[in-house]
């Protein structure tokens, strides 16, 4: 019931703020276009609006192939229904601050040819910006960085990890596109793979007919590649599949366990915190996961959301990999993930705790990035080294 309220919710205010977005660009823009009626206008205009929803529900209940393209209309309409209401609004500070003060030529809003001028700026602008985030999304940055962990791991003294979260493989971040993020990674030569959840985007078909795990199987490091779940491989109701998919790629999925690699170190996996929303299942406490392991080895953990770092701060972890921030994707939500998590993006010192947050490799949603890049961590971890060197 709670659930289906904050839905009904969503999808009201949703549904409210295009209206109002909507108006807007017919009194600025659409009623100035030839051979447009108003009725044509609304039509076209909720078409796109509600096209996200179509896709998903035809995603689900048809075909995936007919709801992709319906997805990727409505995901760049999300991007630029965000910028639209953040330049109408300022446009609307504007005109209050005229009806006071009287400074823009009478009518500006309503008439030729101020009104269409505005309108038209508004969507050259709006255009302008979902282009860049579409460009810089698609442009991987490489992010390297050189810690110490002060504990010997056997014989390995120098351990070259690759961690890439987020890749959300699926309806926009296609085979083709994880082709290219491994050769990238491949030519990096790591010792071990680490993929900090959402690695399939809830639908697990794009994933099985585009042959992503042939593509994926092409990844060989020496100490094998290890993942756990994020939130979107419960979202769909599919996790099982998704799970399963990953493991026959060669990529060992951790769901709250511990693996001990080449006898030197371990990989502590962690189930994402949102499972118990979808599998009924509360995650382990991290306590309950590392007791009995041999904390003179170094501790590694990945967890797909950078939540309650005092844990892995007092269960003796000595690096933490998440992903899931996104830093927000795009303006101004790098606002909110700021506020949001202790750290959204970047390295974090916690005593003898390390963290580092990746902005992620794919997108969610809206195929843009502004304010935030896509990333592949380069990590080069130097054993019985002394602690407190910065990384670079």
């Amino acid at each position: 019931m709670v659930r289906a309220l904050i839905f009904l919710s969503i999808i009201l205010l949703y549904g409210l703020l295009n209206y109002w977005i909507g108006m807007r660009l017919w009194q600025l823009a659409g009623k100035f276009i030839p051979h447009v009626t108003a009725s044509l206008y609304w039509l076209v205009f909720w078409l796109v609006v509600l096209s996200f929803l179509a896709g998903r529900l035809c995603e689900r209940y048809v075909n995936y192939k007919i709801g992709q393209p319906l997805i990727l209309l409505g995901s760049y309409w999300m991007a630029a229904m965000v910028y639209l209401a953040i330049i109408l609004g300022l446009l609307e500070l504007v005109r209050l601050a005229d009806k006071r003060l009287t400074f823009l030529p009478r009518g500006a809003y309503e008439q030729f040819p101020t009104a269409p001028l505005i309108g038209f700026s508004v969507l050259i602008i709006v255009i302008v910006i979902i282009g860049y985030g579409w460009w810089n999304a698609r442009i991987p940055h490489i992010i390297h960085y050189d810690i110490n962990i002060p504990k010997q791991a056997g014989s390995i003294k120098q351990l070259h990890v690759v961690a890439v979260s987020d890749l959300h493989l699926g309806n926009t971040v296609h085979n083709k596109r994880l082709q290219g993020l491994v050769e990238m990674v491949n030519g990096l030569n790591p010792d071990i793979i680490l993929l900090p959840g959402d690695i399939v985007d809830e639908d697990p078909m794009p994933f099985i007919e585009q042959n992503m795990g042939h593509t994926l199987r092409k990844l060989a490091p020496r100490y094998g590649i290890y993942a756990v779940p994020g939130n979107h491989e419960y979202i769909g109701g599919r996790w099982v599949e998704i799970i399963n998919g990953l493991e026959k790629a060669g990529v060992n999925v951790l769901q709250d366990e511990v693996i001990k690699v080449a006898d030197s170190f371990y990989v502590v996996g962690r189930d994402d915190l949102y499972s118990r929303y979808y599998t009924n299942n509360k995650r382990s406490d991290l306590q309950t996961i590392v007791q009995g392991i041999d904390k003179a080895l170094p501790v590694i953990a990945i967890d797909h959301q950078p939540v309650n770092l005092s844990e892995p701060e007092e269960q003796g972890v000595d690096l933490q990999i998440s992903g899931h921030t996104h830093r927000g994707q795009f303006f101004p939500f790098n606002i909110v993930t700021a506020r949001i998590f202790e750290i959204d993006r970047g390295y974090l010192r916690k005593e003898n705790l390390q963290v580092i947050v990746s902005t992620g490799f794919g997108t969610w949603g809206p195929p843009v990035r502004i304010g935030s890049q896509s990333e592949i961590l380069d990590i080069v971890i130097n054993f019985n080294s002394p602690a407190g060197k910065s990384p670079s």
